[in-house]
């Protein structure tokens, strides 16, 4: 797992975290390679496995699944 500080983050990543918190993005593919915000298609396509692979955020069940914030992510989300 990648670690990442707040201050790698960038403002596009900061507001999908905060999308992701707010239970607003869905996942799917393989290892949160694609994500949604309200249902569409985030511009960015590789947001979502960069987040991935810090460890900042999973997906809660089968795909397509609600993402979701992990603890490192959660923290590093507070931080910035």
């Amino acid at each position: 797992m990648n670690t990442t500080s707040p201050t790698q983050l960038s403002s596009r990543d900061r507001a999908v975290l905060r999308a992701i918190a707010e239970g607003r993005c869905m996942v799917s593919g393989s290892c949160g390679t694609s994500l949604t915000v309200d249902g569409f298609c985030l511009a960015d396509q590789f947001a979502g496995s960069r987040l991935a692979s810090a460890g900042l955020i999973t997906a809660t069940g089968a795909m397509p699944a609600p993402a979701a914030l992990t603890s490192v992510g959660l923290a590093v989300l507070q931080a910035a």
